[in-house]
């Protein structure tokens, strides 16, 4: 049997209807010759079996077990036979030939070694979340400081996520989102896929450093690849999802700042949630509604410090 081009690695957790969307929206939008591996993380709202009979053709890998984002990808991509691996949300939709169109910049532009597009929110606005800038000690600084607030657009102050850059140009970046993220399947089976201490979040970042410095990869995303990504779809708590984010930017911090900056940056970044506790309050005191919720959020992220200073590596 030919290996296909592209394998298409979807992992999906109770979001089945998103799920379909997604899948409906990679074959109606996809000319290239691809396999679809789906892998359901034990959904509970009959995602295995929708997808089972819409999509029969599919590598459909009903897990009994939620594995996470990352160990589930890793399980996937041992099934894969393409020259290149797409990792792709259940939470977005393909638009006009994304797919074709990522894979065609791939192939000119093989130096990147990992490739990556634009997101729209599902009202089209720009969804600037589709790649980062690594994580230095001058941003994790202005985060907790509160500077990317205060100047959202300026690539000084908010120079992690690339703050002023519409996403209407190519470029090379640090870090491709997992939602969208391609890279070849060699190059992933030389990094030997994600690493599993990172469960979710973190993980493609951890790879796309760990890819430069083993593989002198230089990550590009272009413009002419755009999805729909909602974000989200599968983490309903915010405060959960903060405390799960805060671990692995900590490990983030632990593996990929140098040693010399380490303990600062980690000094910092660890006080970031009581400086966000901290300004939403100030914002509560001013008669500004809108920062309760967000204050009681931080707090709770700040309470539970313990679950995330050490790290992803300590939760394995």
């Amino acid at each position: 049997m030919t290996a296909p081009a592209l394998s298409i690695i979807v992992v999906s957790y109770n979001t089945r209807e998103m799920t379909l969307e997604c899948l409906r929206s990679i074959h109606a939008e996809t000319k290239a010759d691809f396999e679809l591996i789906v892998i359901d993380n034990a959904s509970s709202d009959g995602s295995a079996e929708a997808i089972a009979a819409e999509f029969p053709d599919a590598v459909l890998m009903a897990e009994t077990d939620n594995h996470g984002f990352a160990a589930a990808n890793n399980i996937a991509a041992k099934r894969a036979r393409g020259e290149y691996v797409l990792l792709l949300n259940p939470d977005t939709l393909v638009l006009d030939a994304a797919l074709d169109r990522l894979l065609a910049f791939a192939r000119t532009h093989p130096q990147a070694r990992i490739w990556g597009g634009r997101t729209l929110y599902g009202d089209r606005s720009l969804n600037p979340s589709s790649c980062w800038r690594r994580m230095s000690l001058w941003n994790i600084f202005c985060r907790t400081a509160g500077l990317t607030g205060v100047f959202p657009k300026s690539d000084l102050f908010n120079a992690e996520a690339y703050g002023g850059w519409d996403r209407s140009t190519e470029r090379q970046v640090d870090i491709v989102v997992g939602c969208m993220f391609l890279m070849t399947r060699a190059d992933w089976e030389v990094l030997d896929g994600f690493d599993p201490a990172f469960v979710m979040y973190g993980e493609e970042a951890d790879l796309c450093l760990r890819a430069q410095e083993q593989l002198n990869a230089a990550p590009r995303v272009t413009p002419e690849a755009t999805i729909v990504h909602y974000g989200g779809a599968s983490e309903k708590v915010r405060a959960d999802k903060m405390v799960r984010l805060m671990r692995a930017k900590t490990e983030l911090v632990r593996r990929h700042i140098p040693g010399w900056q380490r303990p600062l940056a980690l000094a910092l970044f660890h006080g970031w949630p009581l400086s966000r506790s901290l300004a939403f309050a100030l914002l509560n005191r001013l008669g500004l509604k809108k920062g309760t919720d967000s204050a009681a959020t931080w707090r709770e992220v700040w309470a539970r410090r313990a679950e995330w200073k050490a790290g992803s590596a300590a939760h394995v």
